[in-house]
């Protein structure tokens, strides 16, 4: 059995991890409100340009624009994986890079090539480890998401579908469900299908200024920077979810660790009592 003051340096080195997980619980429950409400403030105007995207589309046929276009074989696909900065968020970012790397195999073996956009620097780190290409990055984007700092990064990917690089666009984010529940989720961007821009209410026709293509570059392109920048949004509010119920349990589980230190300790301390009266007793005796 280990020593007296070796447990209660144990203890106290447990003692001191709890305050840290309890105060970064603390911290990521503050931070998962602030970012639902971001979340859930980016859903109209991410509901609105599908609409508008939706009726532009189907008001002017006899112009296609590439986005919606399905291609026949699709040879390359573009890849755009969101996930954290950080860790400790339990297996946030574990779940949608399997995800990632199940469908990549697939692809691979269907003899399809992938270049890839990393949003997070832990998607960075893991592509790069499986040596994939990766054509843009962008991480250390804090606690808010700014669209300006995702512009130019997804404009890489578009230009790129836009220049036949690549035939498909697909996005790699963890959905938020609720505060205990995520879901890693492959969402394909381009091309766009009938069914993710859905049907408009009725027949609209439009007088464009200065021409549909300039027009429908214009409207296309902010949509699908809206759905990737609402992909962000639900990522990060996973993240601070999956902090906090990491870190809750990380707590609860050093609880548990201090308990059943103390209760060995206790044992020891009350073992070298006992040893030490019957010394005392036996020497008595002999005496």
């Amino acid at each position: 059995m280990p020593g007296s003051k070796e447990i209660r340096t144990k203890i106290k080195s447990v003692q001191n991890t709890r305050k840290i997980t309890k105060a970064m619980e603390m911290v990521a429950a503050s931070k998962m409100r602030k970012a639902q409400e971001r979340m859930r403030a980016a859903r109209p105007y991410g509901e609105k340009i599908r609409n508008v995207a939706a009726h532009i589309s189907h008001a002017n046929p006899e112009y296609r624009h590439p986005f919606l276009v399905e291609r026949a074989d699709a040879k390359k696909t573009g890849i755009i994986i969101i996930t954290t900065d950080k860790g400790l968020c339990g297996g946030l970012n574990t779940n949608v890079q399997r995800l990632a790397l199940t469908m990549m195999k697939d692809w691979e073996a269907q003899g399809q090539q992938f270049e890839v956009c990393c949003i997070g620097n832990k998607g960075l780190g893991f592509m790069q480890r499986l040596g994939a290409k990766v054509v843009s990055q962008v991480t250390q984007l804090g606690d808010k998401p700014q669209m300006e700092k995702l512009i130019g990064t997804i404009k890489v990917m578009l230009d790129g579908y836009t220049d036949k690089h690549f035939d498909r666009l697909v996005v790699f984010y963890t959905k938020f469900i609720n505060t205990m529940s995520q879901e890693a989720v492959a969402e394909q961007l381009l091309p766009l299908s009938g069914e993710k821009l859905g049907s408009p209410e009725g027949a609209w026709d439009y007088i464009y200024e200065p021409d549909a293509k300039a027009v429908l570059d214009q409207v296309l392109t902010r949509y699908i920077e809206a759905i990737v920048y609402q992909a962000l949004s639900e990522n990060m509010a996973s993240e601070q979810s999956a902090r906090m119920v990491a870190m809750k349990a990380a707590s609860d589980n050093a609880g548990d660790v201090i308990e059943d230190l103390t209760l060995i300790y206790n044992k020891s301390r009350q073992a070298a009592i006992t040893k030490e009266l019957s010394e005392i007793v036996a020497g008595a005796a002999a005496v």
